[in-house]
């Protein structure tokens, strides 16, 4: 059942967004930015482990990790105003970031950054 319910809550978050996202995308935009996902997935753990600890690791790893997310929205916008449809920017701006995730976690392994151990 617990299980379950974070389920229905994360998707209660996702179709907010996507549904305030088309009457205000300022509004929208600002629910999506909010960190509500983070802010679950470490209640979600503390729940589960009751580790404090772990929860200021996966913190630590949430604040890295959010820059190369950026990478996304100054992408799609910018091939979206060169004429890309939206499924190839899309898709292209994916490929963007996830460079920029690979290069992000090859930086905080190289530089030794606490907690970023990547996979």
């Amino acid at each position: 059942m617990y299980l379950v319910v974070k389920f229905l809550v994360s998707a209660a978050i996702v179709v907010a967004i996507s549904e305030v996202g088309r009457f205000s995308p300022r509004l929208g935009g600002l629910i999506a930015s909010l960190p509500i996902v983070s802010i679950l997935g470490m209640l979600w753990l503390y729940a589960d482990t009751h580790d404090a600890q772990a929860v200021a690791v996966l913190s630590r790893e949430i604040f890295w990790l959010v820059l190369p997310s950026l990478v996304l929205f100054l992408s799609l916008p910018a091939l979206l105003a060169r004429g890309f449809g939206f499924p190839a920017a899309l898709s292209a701006a994916i490929l963007i970031m996830l460079a920029a995730y690979g290069t992000a976690l090859l930086l905080l392994t190289h530089f030794g950054i606490p907690g970023s151990g990547a996979p």
